[in-house]
């Protein structure tokens, strides 16, 4: 296996919660999936776990070497949680077709968070390294 593309991202929390008092259910159902709205809602930090979350979206893209670009939706990048609690993503839609074409096996992920900053590393392994 060879690094496809590496991806990293961090955010300030402060900014994600005001995010969600601007725009509430719109800007959340907008941004996460389901099951990532479950998870964070139930959470002590909520606001930490959903900046996590925006920051693994934007690390898995750059990771995927594609950015944002048409195609693409917030919801496509889907942060899980293994039973162990380690975070594992699922891709979907424009994301799951870029990661198929581009030979991409396996996508890792790794966050932290704290009351100021979340921050996520995003490593695409491929049986080729790319062109």
């Amino acid at each position: 296996m060879q690094i496809f593309g590496i991806g990293t991202d961090i955010t300030e929390c402060l900014r994600i919660a005001r995010m969600i008092e601007r725009h509430g259910e719109l800007f959340i159902t907008r941004v996460y999936t389901d099951v990532e709205i479950a998870y964070c809602s139930t959470r002590k930090a909520a606001t930490q776990h959903y900046a996590g979350r925006w920051a693994a979206k934007e690390a898995v893209l750059k990771a995927l070497g594609t950015g944002w670009r048409r195609g693409i939706s917030w919801r496509d990048i889907e942060v899980r949680n293994l039973p162990s609690g380690a975070p594992t993503i699922f891709l979907r839609g424009g994301a799951r077709e870029v990661f198929e074409k581009s030979a991409i096996q396996k996508m890792h992920i790794s966050l932290s968070h704290c009351r100021s900053h979340a921050t996520a590393y995003a490593i695409a392994e491929s049986a080729m390294a790319p062109d």
